[in-house]
């Protein structure tokens, strides 16, 4: 079994794609290697990508360069190629079905109608890979989901989805230390991480009076 995990965040490549709703898996990986000092400088089997280690454990980050429904013809080469399993992969990706703030991690399942995690539960023939959904929300009014996804962030909303970004970085390394179920129970949701769970303590015995 290899030692490196592999971290994926899904996207379009370009610039006019940068800030966009469908490019937020891009946008984690991009403060996760920030903050471990990783830089993107390869490219390899479709794939920008950028390897280091994150709180001890040797990892690759990966941003295919396949556009987004093709994202399988990236991963499952890279998968492969480092000889990484399932269970030490994982996905990044935009959530329509989410409201904009919500974070959702899964370690299996199907892909929820996105289209490049799709690709990617073909291309390696496998549901069981840990995925963060970042949730976007659904476009307003009779907006077409295309064209949403693929719009920037504004405004207020910018500013949540960088606050979410960050707790997904947060998600993401929890998963690399505690475990995919540990990262589930604390970062699920919306708002706040979840404390981690304390043994309670025993209440001190009670002293018998004195005569």
């Amino acid at each position: 079994m290899s030692e490196i995990y592999l971290i994926v965040g899904l996207g379009n490549p370009g610039k006019q794609y940068e800030n966009t709703r469908h490019n937020v898996g891009w946008r984690v990986l991009d403060r996760l290697a920030a903050k471990h000092g990783i830089t993107f400088g390869k490219t390899e089997h479709k794939a920008l990508t950028g390897s280091g280690t994150i709180l001890g454990k040797k990892v690759l980050l990966a941003k295919p360069l396949t556009y987004m429904n093709l994202s399988g013809d990236a991963v499952q080469p890279l998968a492969h190629f480092y000889k990484i399993p399932s269970t030490q992969l994982l996905v990044i990706a935009d959530d329509l079905d989410l409201p904009l703030g919500t974070l959702r991690i899964r370690k299996m399942g199907s892909s929820g109608g996105q289209n490049g995690l799709k690709h990617i539960l073909q291309r390696m023939g496998n549901q069981v890979i840990n995925r963060v959904r970042f949730g976007i929300g659904r476009p307003p009014g009779k907006m077409h989901a295309a064209d949403y996804v693929l719009a920037p962030f504004k405004g207020d909303d910018d500013i949540l989805a960088a606050e979410v970004a960050d707790r997904a970085v947060l998600a993401v390394e929890a998963w690399l230390t505690d475990g995919v179920d540990i990262a589930m129970n604390r970062y699920n949701g919306t708002g706040e991480p979840k404390p981690k769970k304390e043994k309670p303590t025993e209440p001190a015995p009670e002293t018998p009076p004195t005569t």
